[in-house]
């Protein structure tokens, strides 16, 4: 009888111990396929970036990929790279050309998108906290008060530069942006030019096209200090790159305020006009944004 119990206790332990490594293959399997597919949904082949698309736009998006380690340009491209200008991309990327105003409205149908700050606060995106990348200040693509070329010493353009370049704005700029809008001023002012004969600026008004955001909201703070010597700062906002250049190169406008110094350079190359900067007032670092990935790491 104990023989018998013996085999049969020795039996039962055998079976179990042949489930118990049924049980642990089936389970290392199971994890074994799961990792795999997770590591299969998490790549994604031909990542697809939109750039703007206009000359120094796209050339400061390729130099912020390039700076991310994402593609390298030729030595020779700099601030007029274009995708032309590829030498290695290592994660075949597809570059998606956009109008710079449009990229936030094609941002859910690509991978990233590379967008102007301004636009990008336009499109209800925070670039400190939404961007997964962002450029440093760099001064070179600082924003600039722009006039046709003759008048930047007049008594209406030193009265708007000296307006810009306060205190109240950068106190104003910081406050506002939260680091999404960098003052470039270096030493702020109490608002006012010295050699500016404002007396006789009493009643004038000053034009200016800008860019809604953050431009016209920067100028209507500029517009506060103006009004305390009398003098009325109209402000029209433009959204596109073209006509607030027109508009001051034919006379209709004193100023404009919406690019950095490399589009200007540019436009008037392309178009003869003869504007030219007469301040930098502030940076807005350009990032890039996830719109079907929401980290960086399909470009890992």
């Amino acid at each position: 009888m104990k023989k018998i119990l013996s085999i049969i206790l020795t039996s039962a332990l055998a079976l179990t111990s042949v489930a118990a490594f049924a049980g642990c293959s089936s389970d290392s399997s199971s994890n074994s396929d799961s990792s795999s597919s997770s590591s299969e949904s998490s790549k994604v082949e031909n990542v697809t970036i939109a750039v703007p698309n206009d000359t120094t736009n796209e050339a400061r998006a390729l130099l912020l990929l390039e700076e991310l380690g994402y593609i390298t340009l030729d030595k020779d491209a700099g601030i007029t790279a274009t995708v032309k200008d590829i030498t290695d991309n290592p994660h075949n990327i597809k570059f998606n050309e956009v109008e710079a105003a449009q990229v936030p409205n094609v941002l859910q149908d690509v991978d990233y998108a590379v967008i102007n700050s301004n636009y990008a606060i336009e499109a209800g995106l925070n670039p400190v906290k939404d961007s997964l990348g962002i450029e440093g200040s760099s001064s070179a693509y600082g924003n600039i008060l722009a006039v046709k070329e003759g008048n930047e010493n007049s008594d209406k353009i030193k009265a708007l530069k000296a307006a810009l370049e306060s205190k109240q704005i950068a106190d104003f700029i910081s406050s506002k942006y939260d680091g999404a809008v960098v003052s470039t001023v270096d030493n702020p002012t109490d608002g006012f030019d010295s050699s500016v004969d404002y007396d006789s600026l009493k009643g004038e008004k000053i034009t200016v096209a800008a860019s809604p955001t953050p431009h016209a909201e920067i100028l209507a703070e500029a517009k506060k200090i103006l009004a305390e010597k009398d003098i009325d700062l109209e402000v029209t906002e433009f959204t596109d790159y073209v006509q607030p250049n027109n508009v001051v190169e034919s006379g209709k406008f004193d100023a404009n305020y919406f690019q950095h110094l490399p589009y200007l350079e540019d436009f008037n190359s392309q178009n003869g006009t003869q504007l030219v900067s007469t301040a930098t007032i502030h940076v807005e670092p350009i990032g890039i944004y996830g719109g079907k990935q929401k980290t960086l790491d399909a470009l890992k």
